[in-house]
């Protein structure tokens, strides 16, 4: 097992966990019914904290349901929760671990509100806390950098968005998703080639705005584990207020702008960054616009509808820094000073 044949899997992992647990998660939405839910409070660090993000967007939006991501040193180092009232307390960590992520449910529950875990280990002590439960199935992950227990974390709350809306559609979509997975891995040896560009990369950023606003986030913190690059990610509204003056001519920026809703602003940010700042530009995308303004381009599937992209528009992501990771030299399965766990308080 390694990071490559872990990022691989995915597709496979997909059809698995959604098998898995499709029955469970629409138990929990038939026990947990957004009519009983004032809001979301999301507990997570890390790469799972960027699968919050991606709740925060994909909640919000189509089942209009708030989300806070939680602050976990309010409720272990200063030991000043905030009061959670009408609260689905969630707690998302692969290992299940972390002492500060099970505070936070661990208080939801002292507080009388209903608590979940999203977990790869089902007997871990965040799991044994809370009082759901979804398992997300992604099997032994032995590289230190998340890849398929992160899809596999986007894939429950897309489940369970799918199961609050009661929506067949959205079902549908969701076993689509194997063969979105395949089609993006194709593009491996390509993805090998255009990583050589990037050889000697030290800084770049990261866009990404919406549903892909996680992506963004996940692949900045893929880029910083693996290939120790300075790799900031933003919004491509954030950008704009400030940051975009740091970039000239040649300076590296990663984009993820699949077609939806924040196409025409993403593609208006990457026109303006390659036309007046001669950027360097590796855009992941579905429409051919935006990818012909790209140094690099990387295709998504035609018909990915947005509100799944983030579940496969960081599989070319992750091969891209693997690939940059070995031709930097670097080791990709146990990046310097990281553990596979990290425990936090």
């Amino acid at each position: 097992m390694s990071l490559y044949t872990e990022i691989h899997e995915q597709p496979a992992v997909f059809r698995h966990s959604f098998q898995k647990n499709l029955a469970i998660v629409q138990k929990i939405a038939q026990e947990l019914p957004l009519n009983g839910i004032h809001h979301a409070f999301i507990a997570a660090r890390g790469t799972s904290d960027n699968a919050a993000r991606y709740a925060n967007y994909l909640w919000g939006g189509i089942n209009r349901l708030p989300v806070t991501l939680a602050t976990p040193s309010l409720f272990s180092l200063y030991q000043q929760p905030p009061t959670l009232r009408g609260a689905l307390v969630i707690g998302i960590s692969q290992s299940g671990q972390s002492p500060d992520i099970v505070n936070v449910v661990a208080e939801g529950k002292q507080q009388g509100q209903a608590t979940l875990a999203i977990t790869n280990e089902p007997e871990s002590p965040l799991a044994q806390t809370a009082d759901f439960v979804i398992n997300i199935e992604a099997g032994v992950e032995t590289a230190v950098a998340a890849t398929k227990t992160y899809t596999t974390q986007l894939l429950a709350i897309a489940m369970l968005s799918a199961a609050w809306s009661g929506d067949q559609t959205q079902f549908d979509l969701l076993e689509k998703l194997e063969g979105w997975g395949t089609a993006v891995l194709t593009q491996d040896s390509k993805i090998q080639q255009l990583a050589e560009r990037y050889r000697y990369m030290q800084q770049c950023v990261v866009l990404g705005r919406g549903y892909s606003y996680a992506t963004a986030f996940e692949w900045s913190l893929k880029l910083k584990e693996l290939t120790y690059a300075i790799a900031e990610p933003y919004s491509s509204a954030d950008f704009r207020h400030g940051p975009i003056a740091i970039v000239e001519q040649g300076f590296p920026v990663m984009a993820i702008a699949p077609a939806g809703a924040v196409l025409a602003d993403m593609h208006d940010l990457l026109q303006k960054l390659s036309q007046e700042k001669q950027a360097e530009l590796l855009i992941i995308s579905n429409d051919e616009a935006t990818l012909a303004l790209a140094t690099s381009p990387i295709s998504l599937p035609t018909d990915l509808p947005e509100w799944l992209s983030p579940l496969i528009g960081i599989i070319p992501a992750q091969l891209f820094c693997y690939h940059l990771t070995r031709i930097k030299g670097f080791n990709t399965e146990a990046p310097r000073g990281l553990n596979k766990v990290t425990k936090t308080t």
